[in-house]
């Protein structure tokens, strides 16, 4: 150990501002063998304590023993464990990065592999670890996952199964002013999604012959919204809520003449800015809804059972959604709520109708949950001694 120290204390002493490109590249090569081999010689010493019961004689498991001892995080520490373990099972594999002929990254797809077919693995081990040796990764990872498929074909459907099943985008604003998209998509939905954005940026890079300032991130990220937008201005679009999806901005007419102190803002990603105001509406439909007080929307469309979409934009512009206490769901999870039904003799018009989610809905209909009346023209949800409760913002 002492030797290693000695070694590590010598490459910090050597000023690396005088050594050739040639050296460098040289010298970054003999260091990631070592780390290979400090890999090897770390797993092989998890795996001596565990065979030996040091961390069991203390009551611990080996990962929460390495954690203790070394202040490392506990999932620093299980891969560590598992990492030695899988190691300690793929002889050729563990001897190739000991000599540093393979990288770690490439160690770590060969013994994930490893759990397809413990015993194909070893039959074929020695040909995974000559294709670590000599193809990038990128290659080795479409190579092994070719052996998995070929190697156990009813797991490989069953992985790809469980991969679909995993499916789960996130899109939420964020406190900064964001819109925050996240998540994974299973194979086939994720080279969709990566054939489109890369359709629309080639295209953009074909006919845009002046000099592109933007990132290749921001270029996607400009193709997202390019591919929304046709999405949008489609005609095949199915309906929602009475109409076909659209972009809402919500603007009082003073930001729309440009006045900094005028509110304007999507349905859920926040505030614009009043340039940005004056260039959605160049190209918009304009819908006129005069309010009053907490700005609530005056009477719009006709007497009819059904809610048509000029009173459905207005329950939106007052509501912003589910009016129930403490829910909140965006409008197009809501549906229009007749507080006295129509059949009743119930008017179709904003001082009758609330927003409420589909779960909501159904709970009023049954007589569950905070009584709902009108009160002052306004639909109130009314706690238990009376109080209003749940008026919009």
């Amino acid at each position: 150990m002492s030797g290693i120290r000695s070694a590590l204390e010598e490459l910090a002493a050597e000023d690396v501002r005088f050594a050739s490109d040639g050296e460098l590249v040289e010298g970054l090569r003999e260091i990631e063998r070592a780390v290979s081999a400090l890999e090897v010689e770390r797993a092989r010493r998890v795996s001596e304590l565990e065979e030996r019961g040091v961390a069991a004689r203390e009551g611990l498991s080996v990962t929460s023993f390495l954690a203790d001892r070394f202040r490392m995080a506990p999932s620093w520490a299980a891969r560590y464990v598992a990492w030695a373990r899988a190691l300690a099972r793929a002889p050729r594999t563990r001897e190739a990065l000991a000599q540093g002929e393979i990288h770690p990254s490439a160690a770590a797809v060969l013994l994930q592999a490893r759990g397809s077919s413990e015993e194909l693995f070893e039959r074929d081990e020695e040909v995974l670890v000559d294709a670590a040796r000599t193809l990038p990764h990128r290659d080795l990872r479409r190579v092994v996952a070719h052996w998995r498929q070929a190697a156990d074909p009813v797991a490989a459907a069953d992985e790809a199964d469980r991969l679909y099943a995993r499916r789960r985008p996130h899109v939420s604003p964020t406190l900064d002013g964001m819109v925050r998209v996240d998540g994974d998509l299973d194979p086939e939905t994720g080279q969709t999604l990566i054939t489109a954005l890369d359709a629309v940026v080639s295209a953009e890079i074909r006919d845009n012959r002046d000099y592109d300032m933007r990132s290749y991130a921001q270029r996607r990220a400009d193709a997202l919204a390019e591919i929304c937008r046709r999405y949008l201005d489609s005609g095949d679009r199915p309906e929602v809520g009475g109409e076909r999806p659209h972009v809402v901005v919500n603007v009082d007419l003073a930001a729309l003449l440009g006045d900094p102190y005028g509110r304007a803002e999507f349905e859920d990603a926040g505030l614009l800015t009043p340039p940005q105001v004056r260039r959605w509406s160049c190209d918009a439909d304009l819908i006129r809804l005069l309010s009053r007080g907490r700005s609530q929307p005056l009477d719009v469309g006709r007497r009819t059972p059904v809610v048509p979409p000029a009173l459905r934009r207005a329950l939106v512009a007052r509501d912003r959604g589910c009016r129930y206490p403490g829910c909140g769901r965006p409008p197009r999870w809501c549906e229009a709520h007749h507080v006295k039904h129509w059949a009743d003799g119930g008017e179709t018009c904003l001082a009758n109708t609330i927003l409420l989610c589909r779960r909501h809905h159904r709970m009023v209909h049954l007589g569950l949950g905070l009584p709902l009346v009108v009160l002052d023209g306004q639909p109130t949800f009314l706690r238990a001694g009376g109080e209003p409760v749940g008026l919009p913002p």
